[in-house]
């Protein structure tokens, strides 16, 4: 059985542009994303997947740079994106994650990856919402396949699994059961905003050096310091359309 995992990543951010290089503990943050994506042996590959636009060479040259695949692909169209990019592959599941998540929770990769390996299906669901910012989405290569052949309309592209959330009857699902630890759905960990980036400044200070922390950590550090969570607490995030 082969997985890939695909990270969106661009440059072109209306609310904090070149987020995904930005700054963080002694990296950036995109070097967050990819080496925790790299934690589980059994994904073949962790390829970044970017627009064709110029804007986005920045991130081709740090892919180049740190040995990282990338592949360039439609800005707005992001299913195709992905589509694309993994049909090259040939895999049979795609792990789904964005750049702006440099605390992506690897545990939730290796436990949906369980779960799926368990129970051979289209897609795997979340029992419960987590921070925004640490799950990410396993769907099978078929199922990408037909989300990219019949999702039309605009939200379907450029989020890329919605159409499977919008029309769940036509795909299998199972359940991931989401650790007690991780149930914080009031907790933003993830980057959109100046806010969002000095949230994750705080955070990458207090695991300096860290860049593998547990996201269970991180978690439990925002419960036990309030003053931190309400630096973004008040952002609200777009609205699918």
């Amino acid at each position: 059985m082969k997985i890939i995992l695909i990270i969106q990543a661009r440059m072109g951010s209306t609310r904090l542009p070149g987020k995904v290089l930005l700054p963080l503990g002694q990296t950036v943050v995109l070097d967050y994303v990819v080496q925790r994506c790299r934690q589980d042996r059994r994904i073949a590959d962790v390829i970044v997947a970017t627009s064709v636009l110029e804007q986005d060479d920045p991130i081709r040259s740090w892919c180049d740079r740190h040995g990282v695949t990338c592949f360039s692909g439609s800005e707005d169209d992001v299913l195709s994106r992905y589509y694309e990019c993994a049909k090259s592959y040939a895999p049979d599941y795609v792990i789904r994650v964005t750049s702006d998540c440099p605390f992506i929770d690897y545990d939730t990769i290796g436990g949906i990856i369980d779960t799926m390996e368990r129970e051979p299906c289209d897609i795997v669901l979340k029992d419960s919402e987590p921070p925004r910012g640490l799950w990410s989405e396993i769907v099978s290569f078929e199922a990408l396949k037909r989300m990219h052949e019949i999702g039309k309309l605009p939200r379907h592209r450029e989020h890329v699994t919605y159409y499977a959330y919008e029309f769940p009857e036509q795909f299998r699902s199972v359940v991931y059961k989401l650790p007690a630890e991780l149930r914080h759905p009031e907790l933003r960990i993830t980057l959109d905003t100046p806010e969002d980036y000095e949230l994750l400044r705080r955070i990458a200070d207090r695991f300096a050096g860290d860049v593998l922390v547990p996201s269970n950590q991180v978690v439990a550090y925002l419960l036990e310091h309030p003053e931190v969570a309400r630096i973004n607490a008040h952002i609200q995030q777009k609205p699918v359309v």
